[in-house]
């Protein structure tokens, strides 16, 4: 279930704004992360290996990923792609919460993400345990 949608304004010279998604399915829902990742990775044509970090944040384990090419865009309830879109680029992290895994994920051309490189930073290390 997606929780919150975040849209970044484009970059100066990108074609269109960029959006993080925010998802939460439930405690022991939502895939392992590489499942996820390899999804999300397939949603680019062309994409070089994804990069991943795994790391450690306010005492949660905290998986991201970073990917780039052609992506395809899938939206609606069959996930089809709305049309290719060259230059885009994903960033994307799974915490391991307490109550279930946060789902994130900025995807857009790539300037206007590596330009919200660092928000998305800040909002996850700005998530807590309680």
């Amino acid at each position: 279930m997606r929780v919150v949608t975040y849209v970044i304004p484009a970059a100066e010279g990108d074609p269109e704004a960029a959006e993080c998604a925010v998802s939460y399915f439930g405690a022991s829902q939502g895939g392992d992360v590489d499942m996820n990742f390899q999804r999300w990775a397939g949603q680019f044509e062309g994409a070089q290996t994804p990069t991943r970090k795994d790391e450690n944040i306010n005492g949660m384990s905290v998986a991201r990923v970073e990917i780039a090419g052609t992506y395809l865009a899938p939206a609606g309830p069959m996930m089809e792609s709305q049309g290719a879109k060259q230059n885009f680029k994903l960033l994307g992290a799974i915490v391991e919460a307490p109550e279930g895994k946060l789902f994130f994920k900025l995807t857009g051309p790539a300037k206007t993400v590596e330009t919200a490189a660092a928000e998305m930073d800040a909002l996850l290390h700005s998530i807590e345990k309680r």
